[in-house]
């Protein structure tokens, strides 16, 4: 199980706005979790998707084409993975034993 840090940027958007674009790849992800494939959390300035390491890149193949497939004609995509393999790891458990540590 794996966790990626997703942000789809669609450059020569005609507004600043880019909400439009991050609804319609929510749109793809909640697709993917209904099948039980990921899940996934929107964050002010990323996406947080966690599931298998395959499944996700084709999850980020597909968010990362929305815009083209809406007219935007350049796409900037940033991915960070965090792929732990010694232990099963979550996107609550990651924040979990951060809270521990401040306990103690």
């Amino acid at each position: 199980m794996a966790i990626v840090d997703v942000t789809v940027i669609p450059i020569g958007t005609e507004s600043p706005s880019v909400s439009s674009y991050v609804a319609d790849l929510h749109r793809i992800l909640k697709e993917y979790e209904e099948k039980g494939e990921i899940r996934f959390q929107l964050t002010p300035m990323n996406t947080i998707i966690e599931g298998n390491l395959p499944v996700l890149f084709q999850v980020i193949q597909d968010i990362h084409e929305s815009p083209f497939q809406q007219g935007i004609k350049r796409v900037a995509t940033n991915i960070r993975i965090d792929d732990r393999r010694d232990k099963k790891s979550t996107m609550e458990g990651k924040l979990s034993s951060v809270q521990r540590q401040l306990e103690q």
